[in-house]
């Protein structure tokens, strides 16, 4: 007898998605476990946690209005506070943490400085993941745009004065008319080379 767990493509894609924000939290849980037992190095921790972050990030995108992440975890009784705290509530790896506390001596704006980094990298990761993904769509890429243009308008004393990021700016706020619209397309203004 054979159990059909879709009945299109849609449900298909939507079924694999939810496997995938699984497994990304999951994944999390153990590498915050492994950190904190010193199984792995802090520049391999911190490596691997931020393309999990961005990983999450965009998928947590893309699954916007569809499912939120405490139903999740409650539908699948996912018990990973350590991941859950590293994804959802403070967004960047705990190496980047650590350094902004010992850094504490420091001023506090540098410590923000640091956050400011770590989330503008992290933006800067999902948006490429994104275009590599082929998820070119209006309605995809945009939020994405949107994140890293908002990290970026952080970091306004880290980044020098002559320093211009218009061309995230002015991708965020393109406007496209239709959905259908991505980038690559004539409609869009704008090409994407492999």
């Amino acid at each position: 007898m054979e159990v059909k767990l879709w009945n299109d493509k849609r449900e298909r894609e939507l079924l694999e998605s939810l496997a995938d924000l699984y497994a990304i939290i999951k994944a999390t849980e153990k590498l915050e476990r492994a950190y904190v037992r010193d199984l792995v190095s802090a520049a391999d921790y911190e490596a691997e946690c931020l393309k999990l972050i961005s990983q999450f990030n965009s998928l947590t995108s893309s699954l916007a209005g569809v499912v939120t992440i405490p139903r999740f975890v409650e539908a699948y009784r996912l018990d990973c506070p350590a991941a859950l705290n590293r994804l959802v509530q403070s967004g960047v790896p705990a190496t980047v943490e650590l350094r902004a506390a010992a850094s504490s001596s420091a001023p506090a704006s540098s410590a923000a400085s640091a956050a400011a980094i770590a989330q503008c990298v992290q933006s800067f990761i999902t948006a490429m993941d994104a275009v590599k993904l082929n998820m070119l769509a209006n309605d995809q890429v945009r939020p994405l745009l949107h994140d890293l243009s908002t990290s970026m308008g952080k970091l306004g004393p880290v980044l020098p004065p002559d320093f211009e990021g218009k061309c995230v700016h002015g991708l965020a706020a393109q406007h496209w008319p239709m959905s259908k619209d991505h980038l690559g397309s004539k409609s869009s203004g704008f090409t994407v080379s492999p």
